[in-house]
C-alpha cells in the first residue's frame, strides 16, 4: 500500500496554541511548537509553529477545505505557499529510504509521525533558504557599491530600515530552526533513529540548515560593518556641525572687535 505525505510551508508561523483550541480532533501528540493528530485510522495531520501544515493521505478538496479553516490562525499568510511530497510505501521486509520515498514492513503511527516531520522540515527549509539568499543578495548589493563607489550610497535612515529588517528576519529564522533537533523517541529506539537518521540524509537537512546558518553568519558580519559606518557617518557629521559652530562663533567675535 502506498500513502502519500505532503506538506506546505503556508505562513511565517502559526499560533498553535490558540489552534489546538479550536480545533477538534484526536490530538495524538503536541508540544508548544506541533501539534499531530490522529484524524482516522488512514489520515494523519500535523500542524507547526513555524508555518508548515502537514498532510497524510488527504485529498486536494480536503487539504483545500483545512488550509482555509487555520488561516485565521496563520501570521503573514503567503500567497504562494511552498510545497513538498513523499510517499509511504508499507509491506517491504525492511525499512529503506530512497529519494522520494520510504519503504516500510508496516504503516507505524511513529515511523508515519517522523515521516512527516521530516518532509515539513524539508519544505520549511526551502523557504528559509530562499529568505537567506534574497537577505545575501540585498547586503551584496551594498556592498558592491562599497567597492566600486567607496560608500554605501544609502541615506541614514533607509540603512537603518534595511539593519532591522535584515535583523528580524534573522532572528526569526534562527529562532526556528533549533525546533529541527530530531524527536526525543528517536533516541531511545533503534528502528526511529535508523528512520530519522535516513530521512535526514535523504532531504539533505543537516547540510541546508549549516549552509542557511552558514549565509546568516556572512550577514551579520556585513550589518556589524555597515553598521560601524553609520556610526562613523554620523560622528563625521557631528564632528562638522561642531566645526561650523566654532567659525560662527569666531566670525561673531571677529566682527563685533571690528565693528
Amino acid at each position: 500500500m502506498t500513502q502519500k505525505v505532503i506538506s506546505y510551508q503556508i505562513a511565517d508561523s502559526i499560533d498553535v496554541k490558540q489552534f489546538s483550541a479550536f480545533f477538534k480532533a484526536e490530538l495524538y501528540y503536541s508540544d508548544p511548537s506541533e501539534l499531530f493528530y490522529r484524524i482516522d485510522t488512514d489520515h494523519y495531520l500535523y500542524v507547526f509553529k513555524y508555518g508548515a501544515v502537514c498532510f497524510l493521505n488527504y485529498d486536494p478538496v480536503s487539504i483545500s477545505e483545512f488550509l482555509r479553516i487555520i488561516k485565521p490562525f496563520c501570521k503573514n499568510i503567503f500567497e504562494n505557499s511552498l510545497t513538498d511530497e513523499f510517499l509511504v510505501e508499507t509491506g517491504s521486509k525492511d525499512l529503506r529510504v530512497g529519494f522520494n520515498k520510504i519503504e516500510i514492513p508496516s504503516a507505524s503511527i511513529d515511523v508515519l509521525r517522523l515521516v512527516m516531520i521530516n518532509v515539513s522540515q524539508s519544505v520549511a527549509l526551502d523557504y528559509y533558504g530562499e529568505q537567506t539568499s534574497k537577505l545575501l543578495a540585498e547586503t551584496n548589493q551594498y556592498t558592491q557599491m562599497l567597492e566600486t563607489k567607496g560608500r554605501l550610497g544609502i541615506t541614514g535612515k533607509k540603512l537603518k530600515q534595511y539593519i532591522g529588517r535584515t535583523l528580524l528576519l534573522r532572528n526569526r529564522i534562527a529562532e526556528n530552526i533549533y525546533v529541527f533537533d530530531s524527536p526525543p523517541e528517536t533516541w531511545e529506539n533503534e528502528r526511529l533513529n535508523k528512520a530519522d537518521s535516513d530521512l535526514k540524509r535523504t532531504f539533505d537537512l543537516q547540510v541546508r540548515v549549516r549552509v542557511i546558518h552558514e549565509g546568516l553568519s556572512i550577514v551579520r558580519d556585513n550589518l556589524e560593518l555597515f553598521r560601524g559606518l553609520l556610526q562613523y557617518r554620523n560622528s563625521n557629521i557631528l564632528e562638522w556641525i561642531v566645526i561650523i559652530l566654532i567659525l560662527v562663533e569666531v566670525l561673531n567675535i571677529a566682527i563685533e572687535k571690528l565693528f
